[in-house]
């Protein structure tokens, strides 16, 4: 629990700081498109596409967290703790070595179930433990849009 309430703690505050950030990007443009000259009123304009962007990204981040905790609380309500057996370094994290041992046979789950999200669940978490990031989050997407 205490790793939940540190990364809860983190996630607070780098959002804090990257609204912080947003607010400044924002209205420096603002100032920028209130002077009236045609060249620095593009120049604000154009910034105001930093906080845009910087909003759909936070957001879509903030989303993510919460869909895959979620699903990651059902399968533990349902009494599955995928990788919980390996062994973990003493950070906390799953033996890398252990995790890609085990790696086929979520791979094949997939293949065998395409249309279940737990098997997808599953495949994300032990892309993520062999330190393959990019395709757990992809694999913890599609878990997402299946379980819908």
């Amino acid at each position: 629990m205490r790793a939940r309430v540190t990364t809860i703690g983190g996630v607070i505050v780098m959002s804090a700081l990257l609204i912080l950030y947003m607010w400044a990007a924002g209205f420096q443009a603002w100032l920028m498109i209130t002077t009236g000259d045609p060249l620095v009123v593009v120049m604000g304009l154009a910034l105001i596409i930093f906080p845009l962007v910087g909003v759909w990204a936070l957001s879509r981040e903030i989303m993510f967290g919460i869909r895959s905790s979620r699903l990651a609380q059902r399968l533990s309500d349902e009494g599955e703790a995928p990788l919980a057996e390996l062994p973990t370094r003493p950070s906390g994290r799953v033996d890398r070595a252990a995790a890609d041992a085990v790696f086929p046979t979520f791979a094949a789950q997939v293949e065998e179930t395409p249309d279940d999200w737990r098997a997808w669940f599953r495949l994300g978490l032990a892309y993520d433990a062999s330190g393959d990031r990019r395709r757990a989050r992809g694999a913890i997407r599609r878990a997402i849009a299946l379980a819908r």
